[in-house]
């Protein structure tokens, strides 16, 4: 180990790339002739989200393209910043423009005079926070790049995604896993056997800086990379909870399965160590959602309302108070009766639809918008309070939903 390291940054942003050259991965948009490459190479850059699991490059993305563009960077996380951290920028921007237009008026805009803020989960900014980044992103006052590991098109509103360009990035593949390790244990001054390279990659799941937080813990720790040693080292309590790791897995299945048992006291408990360790909030609001059609459903249907009214506090609210919201939710959805029938029903219908296909439209409920169809026999003998058999014929008779 370098002797001076202990006073040095942490690994994953020591050989952190900045060029795009020396970025491992995500060939599909750093490639040569890929979207990211051409913004490089043209200057010509828009607002954009990206959209991976943790650890495949996304921030790294957004510092190469700022350096590249000579673009004014800056890093916000939405995880503690909100609007006035964003009011802030604006202002820094709009007096460097003024300061620029009065020396040089006749000066054309150029790349240079970018400026890029790097929004690291966006997912985690509410509707109010989105909406007042808006006008700057459309205006053309900020670049945003957004970084996010939840689907943008539930996470992110419409206004605001309609001006971005969604870049989907992969996990990181074995091969590029490796090309990070040789960077990392170059940078420790350590060799890696082929053991403990194997062990890394099925831990990390795609994920680098899994690989580099833990090689660096370890030698920290143990001061040698060995099999058993980096085994000791997971066990640290700062790598336990991953937001993609096992633990985050494990601990939101104890949280349903504890909601489907009744156990009130279980599901707090669960949801506590969640909030706890900083878990996106909309994420536990997400699955309470689901749960209340899937397993509480006609018992109960109030329940949606509430797990909807959950969800909609934690986008509106925010840590940390939106917590005894989710506090309340989990409460009343572990206390309601459960019922699964509705989406039994479902799963059995969507057997048949799997098995047969699309099996055609009995005739008297099809549409029948033109002459031609209705001649044909569309939508002929319909009657909208029928107590006939409206399934295809190959399913008459069938049953899917049973009334508990």
């Amino acid at each position: 180990m370098k002797p001076s390291q202990a006073n040095l940054h942490p690994l994953a942003d020591r050989i952190r790339p900045v060029a795009l050259a020396e970025f491992v991965g995500q060939e599909h948009l750093v490639g040569a002739g890929k979207p990211l490459r051409r913004i490089m190479e043209t200057g010509e850059v828009h607002s954009m989200i990206f959209w991976g699991p943790p650890g495949c490059g996304k921030t790294t993305l957004a510092k190469i393209l700022a350096g590249g563009l000579g673009a004014q960077f800056f890093y916000l996380s939405a995880v503690a910043a909100g609007k006035a951290d964003v009011a802030k920028i604006i202002n820094v921007v709009k007096e460097k423009a003024k300061g620029q237009l009065t020396i040089h008026p006749q000066e054309p805009e150029s790349k240079h005079h970018k400026t890029i803020v790097f929004l690291d989960e966006i997912h985690r900014f509410n509707k109010a926070q989105q909406d007042y980044l808006l006008p700057y992103v459309e205006d053309g006052t900020i670049t945003l790049i957004g970084a996010t590991t939840e689907n943008p098109s539930f996470e992110v509103i419409s206004p605001l995604l309609s001006r971005c360009q969604v870049f989907v990035l992969d996990s990181l593949h074995e091969k590029d896993l490796e090309k990070i390790i040789e960077r990392g244990s170059k940078e420790l001054n350590v060799s890696i056997g082929e053991n403990e390279k194997k062990f890394l990659i099925e831990f990390s799941n795609g994920d680098a800086r899994q690989i580099l937080n833990l090689l660096e813990a370890t030698i920290h720790l143990y001061k040698r990379i060995t099999l058993n040693n980096l085994k000791q080292a997971l066990q640290s309590k700062f790598l336990r909870y991953d937001r993609a790791g096992e633990e985050h897995y494990n601990t939101i299945s104890a949280f349903i399965k504890s909601l489907r048992a009744s156990n009130v006291d279980a599901a707090l408990y669960y949801l506590a160590r969640m909030v706890g360790a900083g878990e996106d909030p909309l994420f536990i609001a997400r699955r309470m959602v689901v749960f209340a059609s899937e397993d509480i459903g006609m018992a109960h249907p109030t329940a949606l309302v509430v797990a909807n009214g959950v969800f909609r506090a934690c986008e509106t609210i925010g840590y940390p108070d939106c917590a005894i919201n989710l506090a309340h939710g989990t409460a009343y959805l572990a206390k309601a009766p459960k019922d699964r029938s509705s989406y039994d029903a479902y799963v059995r219908a969507t057997d048949d639809v799997k098995k047969y296909g699309n099996l055609p439209i009995p005739m008297n409920l099809r549409n029948a918008p033109t002459k031609l169809m209705r001649e044909l026999g569309y939508s002929k003998g319909y009657d909208k309070y029928t107590k006939e058999d409206l399934l295809p014929e190959e399913l008459k008779g069938k049953r899917y939903y049973h009334k508990k």
